[in-house]
């Protein structure tokens, strides 16, 4: 990689948000790998947070149980040879938070305002340095509005649930029917939260991914990307 893209003002915090199953944590980690960036998985915080919270007996109709749990945890994103590893309070929980109903969980703890406004505060401080990509459901809109570069990717729910049951078919008994139903309501509890609701940022550029493999969409990103960047200099 050229030295060109690795100097601090040449480096840009790429935000790219959108639905579940859209292939957001797929694209950005190769889009980061690709840019010598650093990915940072938003999403697998969140689902860290419901993972614990789950092991306290804390449910998500218990937010001021929620908030004081908040003060004993601690998250970890590190880079692995299969992807990023996360440690919750020390602990390797990488294939524990990969289940449908830590997912559920997830996007109900993150409708608790205490848990978004630490998580929120964490994701800021990881983007001071740039050369960020990261991925969620508010990050161009809230977390980091002044992000260089915007993506919002959407798959229709039939798509993104295929998606999802290939990735799970190996290792739940989950049935595609019953993840093109979570996926719905995850949409609609993502949708219509108060707090930080998915939605897409007015400078963010709409990709639908329905119909495109994760080499395109990566393919595309990265184009678009370094040519922002020498438009820079």
């Amino acid at each position: 990689m050229s030295t060109l893209y690795q100097q601090k003002n040449t480096r840009f915090n790429i935000a790219i948000d959108g639905p579940a199953g859209a292939g957001k944590s797929t694209v950005a980690r190769h889009v980061a790998r690709k840019l010598g960036y650093i990915y940072i998985d938003t999403g697998a915080m969140y689902r860290a947070v419901a993972l614990h919270m789950l092991e306290q007996g804390i449910r998500p109709s218990e937010p001021s149980k929620a908030k004081q749990a908040m003060k004993d945890i601690r998250i970890e994103l590190l880079p692995g040879e299969d992807g990023q590893r996360v440690l919750l309070n020390g602990l390797d929980v990488t294939r524990q938070i990969r289940t449908p109903e830590i997912s559920l969980m997830a996007s109900q703890f993150a409708q608790h305002e205490d848990v978004r406004e630490q998580l929120v505060a964490m994701q800021r401080e990881l983007a001071t340095k740039k050369g960020i990509v990261m991925d969620g459901r508010d990050i161009g809109t809230i977390v980091l509005p002044s992000a260089e570069f915007k993506w919002f990717l959407t798959a229709s729910v039939d798509e993104r649930a295929k998606r999802r049951y290939a990735e799970l078919k190996d290792k739940s008994e989950v049935t595609l029917e019953q993840l093109k139903h979570e996926i719905a309501e995850r949409d609609r509890q993502d949708e219509n939260r108060v707090i930080s609701p998915l939605r897409q940022a007015e400078d963010a550029l709409l990709l639908d991914t329905t119909h495109m493999s994760i080499d395109e969409i990566v393919e595309l990103m990265v184009k678009e990307t370094l040519s922002r960047i020498e438009g820079e200099q």
